[in-house]
């Protein structure tokens, strides 16, 4: 009767956990994007939904080639799901603890014992055997929660570190595609410098021709053969760093440097149109504020580990087994043994060890909460950098699409008056040079705008498809409940 009152007793106990009231950390959230004209609206979180290949929105079969090598090859990823792998064995392991503990043992042993032993009997032997097997159970009852707050915890970092892995996946893609378009600008600012040489050697070649003819001076042919060499030593400075970005390709995708060559294209990439409604509506799958939140409600849960350290351990073990002295049938019904009762464990003094873990547990989560606001700050400002970023970029694209139309326009008329002889050498290689620097400049801004395409769906948490943008927003009562994250630990 005691025991099964006692039993009884650690069932209703087993519910109790003493890890505070579990509530992911308040943070302001604005109404709307100021640099963004869709509306803020409240969502569950979906940190774990699908983000796509988010790439093939640029339509480049090369790009949508190197993602997919990133994917099967890059060094950083596996170091990612290794973590995570780690972390879900450790959430193993101390789900573990729920059960019962079952083992086996068996000794076989000659012994002596010393003639001087203390209490020895007369008719003890000096030597004998000592032959035993025995099965051992154990369980510890979950009183406080120490056990289940651990779960909770460990299970709590394996979904931090799945987000990690999802982060660094999306980084990883992000990263890989702002080196593509990086390196693809460099080509076509290979090709505009490769045109302006031609041009640059045209003209030298009509100044030295006026300058036998007596109708150009020496200086003239001095400019146009430094505007020449000039131009040379743009193209190996663009050739240099294309060469460095195709290295760092090759790298992120897990292939030798050496055995890594993109060869040059000329084909333009497309640069996808933002959806006004997607900033609003796809904050919400970052992974990075997925991972910190985990973090948060795992220290949380530490804290009620920490607390159950306060109170005893309870539990109950038994042992059953057979032990003889070498001779005759060790599995003899008078040869067992057997052992069953409680056990309860508790520190009386600890020099303080415990309530310095109890305060480190508290300082943790104060921690983690902090780091939590933070991350979800620095989304909140990454996506407004890149939407400003984009827009503004947009502007500035047709703006120098239409400084590098009227800097060619010029070019061509500095060269007809050149060569009719109204104006001298000077003028064209101000036209020619103005032209060069417009060109650059233009195609430099549609290279910025494809990085900062990209750095806002990394800013976003992934990509978007048109059954997305369909999706009614969650009203904003029903957010916090669509969750599922507040809760006890």
């Amino acid at each position: 009767m005691r025991t099964i009152l006692a039993l009884a007793l650690a069932s209703l106990l087993a519910g109790c956990s003493l890890a505070p009231v579990y509530k992911a950390p308040a943070v302001p959230v604005p109404a709307a994007y100021k640099e963004g004209t869709g509306l803020w609206t409240h969502a569950a979180p979906a940190d774990m939904s699908p983000r796509g290949n988010w790439w093939t929105m640029f339509n480049d079969p090369e790009l949508d080639k190197l993602e997919q090598l990133l994917d099967a090859n890059s060094p950083s990823l596996a170091i990612a799901l290794a973590r995570y792998e780690r972390a879900s064995a450790f959430e193993s392991e101390a789900r573990a603890g729920l059960f019962p503990h079952l083992g086996v043992g068996g000794s076989a042993s000659d012994d002596r014992q010393s003639n001087n032993r203390p209490l020895r009997g007369s008719n003890q032997p000096n030597e004998y055997d000592d032959d035993s097997v025995q099965f051992g159970a154990g369980y510890e009852f979950d009183l406080w929660g120490r056990i289940r707050n651990e779960v909770a915890a460990g299970h709590a970092q394996a979904q931090a570190a799945q987000a990690d892995l999802a982060s660094a996946r999306l980084s990883l893609e992000a990263r890989l595609a702002g080196d593509y378009f990086q390196l693809r600008g460099y080509d076509f600012q290979a090709q505009i410098l490769q045109s302006s040489l031609k041009a640059y050697q045209q003209g030298l070649t009509l100044t030295r021709n006026r300058m036998e003819g007596g109708i150009a001076s020496g200086l003239s042919v001095a400019r146009a053969q430094n505007q020449l060499s000039d131009a040379h030593a743009q193209i190996d400075e663009v050739a240099a760093q294309r060469a460095l970005t195709e290295h760092a390709i090759a790298t992120l995708i897990g292939v030798p440097a050496p055995d890594f060559t993109l060869p040059a294209s000329s084909q333009k990439t497309h640069v996808p149109t933002i959806p006004a409604s997607v900033p609003s509506t796809l904050l919400q799958r970052r992974p990075d504020i997925a991972a910190a939140e985990r973090r948060t409600f795992a220290a949380n849960a530490g804290i009620g580990v920490a607390r159950a350290a306060f109170f005893p351990d309870v539990g109950i073990s038994g042992m059953y087994g057979w032990q003889d002295t070498g001779e005759g049938n060790l599995f003899s019904f008078g040869n067992r043994t057997w052992a069953l009762g409680p056990f309860v464990s508790l520190p009386l003094f600890d020099g303080g060890l415990r309530r310095a873990r109890a305060r480190q547990a508290h300082a943790e989560f104060d921690e983690a909460s902090a780091q939590y606001r933070l991350t979800v700050l620095d989304a909140f400002e990454q996506v407004e950098d890149n939407l400003a970023l984009f827009t503004r970029l947009t502007h500035e694209a047709h703006d120098e699409d239409a400084a590098a139309s009227s800097a060619q326009a010029a070019q061509q008329i500095a060269t007809n008056r050149y060569t009719e002889g109204i104006i001298n050498y000077l003028d064209v290689v101000t036209a020619q040079t103005a032209y060069l620097t417009a060109e650059r400049a233009a195609q430099q801004v549609r290279t910025r705008r494809l990085q900062a395409s990209v750095a806002l769906v990394r800013a976003l948490g992934g990509g978007w498809d048109a059954a997305m943008l369909k999706k009614p927003p969650i009203p904003v009562g029903a957010a916090s409940a669509a969750t599922g994250r507040t809760n006890r630990g």
